[in-house]
């Protein structure tokens, strides 16, 4: 295999990351990704009468809206799926779906003149591993391919190969000890108090206001109104055939923006009501006119993620829990989990982890983050060991810091000795990722 051609200029490297709320993709090298689309997709089977020569034949023909734009449409009977599941892929057929709309319209070249850095989650199982080397190579026909762990391109991205990654995505936490870019698997903390646990908590707190969630896919028209006072708005015509899960979609890209544009928070360890309430309140207006601000209650939605006691409802977790069968533990916090994946570690690098501790995920952006627990970490961190929570500053680095990983790794000239080459995968088979890619 050529280094000028896998590891240099000529022909560049295709990254994807493919995580539990979005997608991205783009060449090795750049700066941010060319794409970035939800991880969920729309899926319509339409039914069709063909005329024969004595019959009526029925045909059915299933259509896929991939992207922004076209998931968000409200189509009649379109269900919504997630094609991620525990951030692994669960179901292949959209998986493929989501490639070839990539390929057609992000990368716009064919997928056999690229090889292909791909992003995994620490804890993917081999069958996953093996069935998506195979699926690379023998339907896409990429030249070459290598599989790196999530953790590990999001510390690379931070410019270090040891330290523990705390990533607190849509599905889970995880706290992950990297050391010299090898992931410690038996140290891999995961923790459901992540994104689907701030919608949560924030649903309980609407209904618990008396607040009513209206998508903006429903609103028709709206009038200007006074804070606290009724919305006044009309509905549109044509939505009435909308799916549950599309519905639920839109519900949580509402609460998404609402976590993003309010939320906070409390960068002291203790919970003070008193002081907290004499914070600036923070206006939002909902989609059906309804016009609110918020002060305590936007610090007390989210100090669920350091305060397992400051859950609003305890069927939150519950029902996370349901979901995610596979979580290490159903209250650990942020510092918990942290402090749990370094305990796991041999004490002779636990020090080195503690100096790096990577902050990486849709949640850390949320205003306070890393500041509450740079403060938690300090207070229970031994005196003599030197602590260090590292953050990317920018919100699009921070986002995409795993992509970012895998575009300075797949840049690399000397990468080129760690590719699987579709030579290697048709001497060996697919179990060769489980020797090349740790």
């Amino acid at each position: 295999m050529s280094g000028g051609i896998y590891g240099g200029d000529e022909i560049g490297a295709v990254v994807f990351d493919f995580g539990s709320n979005s997608i991205r993709a783009g060449f090795a090298g750049e700066d941010t990704p060319k794409a970035d689309l939800p991880a969920s997709i729309g899926v319509l089977h339409e039914a069709s009468a063909v005329d024969t020569d004595d019959s009526v034949k029925k045909i059915s023909k299933t259509k896929y809206y991939i992207g922004t734009n076209k998931v968000k449409l409200p189509i009649a009977d379109m269900t919504v799926t997630n094609l991620i599941k525990d951030g692994m892929i669960e179901n292949w057929e959209l998986f493929e779906k989501a490639l070839d709309h990539l390929y057609t319209f992000s990368i716009q070249s064919q997928s056999a003149y690229h090889p292909v850095v791909m992003s995994e989650a620490a804890w993917n199982t081999r069958s996953n591993r093996e069935k998506l080397t195979e699926l690379l190579f023998e339907k896409y026909s990429i030249p070459a391919f290598f599989l790196v762990k999530g953790p590990v391109l999001a510390a690379f991205a931070h410019g270090r190969t040891s330290g523990v990654v705390l990533d607190s995505g849509a599905e889970l936490t995880s706290a992950v000890p990297v050391h010299d870019g090898y992931v410690l698997k038996n140290a891999i903390i995961r923790s459901p108090l992540a994104g689907d646990f701030i919608s949560r908590q924030c649903k309980d707190y609407f209904t618990n206001s008396g607040i009513d969630l209206v998508p903006l896919y429903s609103v028709a028209s709206k009038e200007a109104v006074s804070e606290g006072s009724e919305p006044i708005w009309k509905k549109k015509s044509n939505v009435d055939r909308v799916t549950p899960s599309y519905h639920e979609f839109m519900l949580k890209d509402l609460i998404q923006d609402f976590t993003a544009s309010v939320l906070q928070v409390n960068t002291e360890s203790t919970y003070d009501k008193d002081s907290i309430s004499q914070m600036p309140r923070v206006s939002y207006d909902f989609p059906n006119g309804c016009n609110a601000s918020f002060g305590e209650e936007r610090f007390r939605i989210s100090e669920g993620l350091f305060d397992s006691n400051m859950i609003i409802s305890s069927e939150c977790i519950k029902s996370l829990t349901s979901a995610n069968v596979n979580v290490t533990s159903s209250t650990l916090t942020m510092c918990e989990a942290v402090q749990k994946a370094v305990s796991l570690c041999d004490i002779d690098i636990r020090a080195s982890l503690f100096g790096n501790v990577i902050v990486t995920g849709g949640n850390s952006l949320i205003l306070g983050f890393t500041e509450r627990l740079n403060k938690d970490l300090g207070s229970r961190v031994a005196s003599n060991v030197k602590l260090k929570v590292v953050s990317n500053s920018g919100t699009a680095e921070r986002r995409f810091s795993t992509w970012v990983g895998g575009s300075i790794l797949g840049s690399l000239g000397s990468f080129h000795q760690l590719w699987i080459s579709k030579q290697e995968f048709e001497e060996t088979g697919k179990s060769i990722v489980e020797k090349k890619c740790p």
